[in-house]
């Protein structure tokens, strides 16, 4: 069973490196996600269809596995040598395969026996792949030749022996089932035409060839080789459009992105380099080994590497979450018995008690005055809750501005609306015999400081004429009462000396009690 372990790799942009919107894309991707397989991975194949599962060629078997998956869901073992080339149908149902022994070996995905084997070929089978028809089946082998198959027949349809080494790579068109093109160590590219029964092309790559590739429109053909990536106009007879030279040993693979078709290629350098639409580099993925085989998924969600240690590198995209709010619903909170567990514990007589100090939670005006922000204290005191429900806290706010001296600091610099807030509350509670003293010098020191701008505001004008108002009443109320004070301090002047008198009179003995005792 195949072991997996993830390892973070990660690049860094270069100093002075223009960050580009290809380059957003493509750093997109999670850590790599490491799988040890049995062998060197040769070949790695998404299916065309959804899921996109891949199948990896190593050692002597091929492994499919779930985009996400990190075990293997599907095995084929059923060869005696080294299996190379494993590839899907379009349909995603078959998987064909080549060997070292010679035999080329057609699965059904959903079963472990191979339908067919495909005899004809004398040495290793290196490539294998369907025709767009998917009936026949390409194959190129280091005999030199390519071979076509009937996958109903298994039977050889027809054999090409126009190289001269081994053959490396054949990948089929996709718009015409009767075309296809090879790769091979003779430095030649070459097009094959089934009707005509030999090739119709050949272009010259100038180094053994790893891996051929056509763009989606197939105007295009991509060949690496040695240290080149070459491109090449088949609409112009092969014409030779650019040769890149970015890698630092052998690039062995290649292919092609569905967002933009942005090329991809791998190296024996242990590097993965991206290009843009102008084939300049826009990133680059780094491996710990030499990489062989190199795939991502039809729709960009995986990148899948192959290395001659035997390990299989994949990266997934990342996703932001989409955390939807919570519009019109209360959040539930924590459910009832989490506040009455342990409140009922009676604790047994050998337990030690340990007591947990209670942790004083600040209020928002305390935390403010003890940051010093004098202003926004008495804002948060002045809030409609506290200042209705609980007027002692916002005095209690003011008393202790007043013992440090920023009182006046606070009130300053206070728009129409605070103002009002203030002056409502003195109208309310200025009257109160417990916040009286306070607020009368919280009254004095508004007049002294909004003296000048008072009749630019009605509103403050108006709520100060009710304090005023208010006061004077208050003043008269006070003169009356010490007015009743004065006429009571009389009577208890005039009703104290009769009181004393009274006291101290010694009263009368009977002498009657004592002659009826005698």
């Amino acid at each position: 069973m195949a072991s997996f372990r993830t390892t973070k790799i990660q690049t860094c942009p270069k100093l002075g490196e223009k960050v580009t919107e290809d380059t957003l894309y493509w750093k997109n991707y999670k850590a790599a996600v490491q799988i040890k397989e049995f062998g060197a991975v040769t070949k790695i194949d998404f299916s065309p269809i959804s899921p996109h599962n891949y199948a990896v060629t190593a050692s002597t078997r091929i492994q499919v596995y779930g985009p996400y998956s990190q075990e293997p869901i599907r095995s084929f073992t059923r060869f005696r040598d080294t299996a190379y080339g494993g590839s899907f149908r379009g349909d995603g149902k078959l998987l064909v395969a080549g060997s070292e022994e010679g035999l080329i070996r057609l699965f059904d995905v959903s079963g472990r026996v191979a339908l067919r084997q495909f005899k004809g070929h004398t040495k290793a089978v290196r490539t294998t792949s369907f025709l767009s028809d998917g009936f026949r089946v390409v194959s190129g082998s280091d005999d030199l030749s390519c071979r076509l198959w009937d996958v109903a027949s298994a039977a050889e349809l027809n054999s090409f022996i126009e190289h001269t080494d081994y053959i490396r790579t054949v990948v089929p068109s996709k718009l015409n089932p009767e075309l296809f093109v090879t790769g091979s160590y003779d430095h030649t590219v070459k097009v094959f035409d089934v009707r005509s029964g030999g090739s119709v092309m050949t272009m010259q790559h100038g180094h053994p060839v790893e891996c051929v590739l056509l763009y989606p429109s197939e105007a295009l053909l991509v060949s690496t080789g040695g240290r080149y990536v070459k491109i090449w106009d088949l609409l112009k007879g092969g014409q030779q459009l650019v040769s890149l030279k970015n890698h630092h040993k052998t690039v062995t693979c290649a292919c092609l992105s569905s967002t933009h078709n942005r090329l991809l290629t791998g190296s024996l350098d242990r590097h993965v380099k991206v290009y843009n639409s102008s084939y300049k580099v826009v990133h680059n993925f780094d491996s710990a080994a030499s990489i062989l085989s190199l795939a991502v998924a039809p729709d960009d969600e995986v990148i899948a590497v192959g290395m001659t240690n035997g390990v299989l590198s994949v990266r997934h995209r990342k996703h932001k979450e989409n955390k939807e709010p919570m519009i019109g619903r209360r959040r539930r909170g924590p459910a009832y018995r989490v506040f009455v567990k342990g409140k009922n514990f009676t604790p047994k007589q050998d337990d030690f008690l340990v007591s947990k100090p209670v942790k004083q939670h600040l209020q928002k005006y305390d935390k403010l005055l003890k940051s010093f922000q004098v202003s926004k204290a008495l804002d948060t005191a002045l809030q409609t809750w506290t200042r209705s429900s609980k007027p002692d806290v916002l005095v209690a706010v003011i008393m202790e501005l007043s013992r440090r001296g920023t009182l006046k600091n606070a009130l300053a610099g206070r728009d129409e609306e605070s103002l009002t807030k203030i002056i409502n509350f003195l109208l309310k509670h200025i009257t109160d015999p417990r916040f009286s003293r306070q607020l009368l010098a919280v009254g004095d020191m508004l007049l002294d400081l909004y003296q000048q701008v008072i009749p630019q505001s009605p509103v403050v004008e108006r709520l100060l004429q009710r304090l005023m108002e208010l006061l004077g009443r208050e003043a008269e109320l006070q003169q009356e009462l010490l007015q009743v004070l004065g006429i009571l301090d009389t009577l208890f002047a005039s009703l104290t000396p009769k009181t004393e008198v009274l006291s101290l009179a010694v009263p009368p003995v009977s002498k009657e009690p004592q002659l009826h005792a005698t």
